[in-house]
């Protein structure tokens, strides 16, 4: 059976981006795909590099999800614990093994380079499957290029995968390349060879079909292909072409081509330039985090949301967000948006609601009477609007006299049943910056309104303040 390694999501700074939601999308199209594993891109110092891995992880069921370490102790732990909770989990380790590259670009000299792949890949060896992959393979010295693999072999690496990086070899060059290290190296049988290549001349196709004929059993390629093999070709020519070359694969071939259709549609959108979680990030149940996250990613997912809390208001955040996340497996960034509205910024209430009465009908333009205390003192009006909740909304707003964006507004039942208690998470955006309020109850506009007052209590103290 031959594994593809898809490498879509590894080549997004090849002319296209993805925010952190079309990244969990991507990842669950080719996990329903059926390819073998889906690698995804490493760690680059951004705390909030761990909650996307985290979160494609738990997205993916039966696809392996391989992530690349650093040739580093600490750049292995991190990536594990990010890595950790995927069902089946890979830590990849990536390292030239052509003069050029030791010398010019990662400044090692062979018998450092040696020694850095032997220590990196017998630390990932003890946590999850290890994947050894030798960069411009295709250019380095036999010589060094055996003693790579078999040191990374000895050292715990399940699959070795040779690339080339330069893309300069024809298939049937490319064919006796992986010929020749199944005969130089006799430990290579003991574990599974992949193979990659650059498609400079596109060859890409033809020297990963070559290699396969040769004995490779898993390749690099992409259903969004930048200068890589084409999953659809290669899972075409193996499902044409499996018998004579004695190989399968387990990409869903009926479901290929919408698929594919799919994921093109992603990587060539323009929305995922602007931000790596995007704007939708609030509303994603797939985007979570668990009571083993420290205080630190719990601030970033915060900000990734677009608050901006002091240093007290991060521990109430923090201490609330661990209250929840030990009762339950995982707490979603919707939970985590909740948490922020009802524990940040707490603040004496300006505004208070004393009554109100909401009428609407199908014949009659929603309208709302309301009755607001501020510091004691009633202030009221009744105000018209396109539907209940806007015309509460309008009424808070002229009542008032302050009016801000309405950033987003979100309906959550917090109970089932008819009598089912509903939560409303108003966000309000003052000069830039962003302020949530919650509010639960029976009745759908109360709740809304509760929230509302609830956000705008903090800008108003926050304004006083100030």
């Amino acid at each position: 059976m031959i594994k593809i390694s898809d490498m879509t999501m590894k080549q997004t700074a090849e002319g296209f981006s993805l925010s952190f939601r079309e990244k969990i999308e991507l990842a669950k199209l080719l996990d329903k795909l059926g390819t073998s594993v889906i690698e995804v891109e490493g760690l680059h110092g951004s705390r909030s590099d761990a909650l996307r891995i985290k979160s494609i992880a738990a997205a993916v069921n039966d696809s392996i999800v391989s992530a690349p370490v650093e040739l580093t102790a600490e750049s292995v732990e991190q990536t594990w614990n990010a890595l950790s909770m995927a069902k089946h989990p890979r830590l990849q380790v990536c390292a030239p093994v052509s003069s050029v590259q030791m010398e010019y670009l990662f400044h090692k000299k062979p018998e450092a380079m040696l020694s850095a792949i032997g220590e990196t890949v017998g630390a990932c060896a003890q946590l999850a499957d290890t994947e050894f992959v030798a960069q411009d393979a295709t250019r380095s010295e036999p010589a060094f290029l055996i003693k790579a693999i078999e040191t990374a072999i000895e050292a715990g690496a399940k699959t070795v995968t040779v690339m080339d990086t330069a893309g300069t070899m024809l298939p049937e060059e490319f064919s006796a390349f992986v010929a020749s290290l199944y005969a130089g190296i006799p430990a290579l049988k003991s574990v599974t060879l992949g193979v990659g290549c650059a498609n400079t001349l596109s060859m890409a196709d033809g020297c990963v079909i070559a290699a396969i004929k040769a004995g490779a059993g898993e390749v690099k390629c992409a259903a969004y292909p930048q200068d890589c093999a084409d999953v659809t070709t290669i899972a075409r020519v193996l499902a044409a072409k499996g018998d004579e070359l004695g190989a399968k694969t387990d990409v869903n071939i009926t479901k290929l081509s919408r698929i594919v259709e799919q994921i093109h549609r992603i990587c060539k959108a323009d929305g995922g330039k602007a931000s790596q979680f995007g704007n939708e990030v609030q509303a994603d149940s797939d985007v979570y985090l668990t009571s083993h996250d420290d205080c630190d990613a719990v601030c970033t997912a915060v900000e990734r949301l677009g608050y901006d809390l002091s240093q007290e208001d991060r521990v109430k955040v923090y201490e609330a967000f661990m209250q929840l996340a030990q009762k339950r497996d995982k707490v979603s960034i919707r939970e985590l948006d909740a948490i922020v509205a009802s524990a940040a910024m707490q603040v004496p209430s300006t505004y208070k609601l004393d009554n109100y009465v909401i009428t609407s009908g199908n014949t009659v333009a929603a309208t709302a009477h309301m009755k607001l205390l501020k510091d004691g003192a009633p202030m009221e009006g009744v105000y018209l609007g396109d539907g209940p909740i806007d015309a509460a909304f309008s009424a808070i707003e002229q009542i008032t006299g302050r009016h801000y964006e309405l950033d987003d507004f979100q309906i959550q039942s917090v109970t089932e049943g008819s009598e089912a208690l509903g939560q409303t998470i108003v966000k309000l955006r003052s000069e830039g910056k962003l302020y949530s309020g919650r509010g639960i109850s029976t009745d759908i506009v109360g709740a809304s309104i509760k929230a509302y007052l609830n956000a705008l209590n903090k800008i108003v103290y926050e304004e006083e303040e100030s």
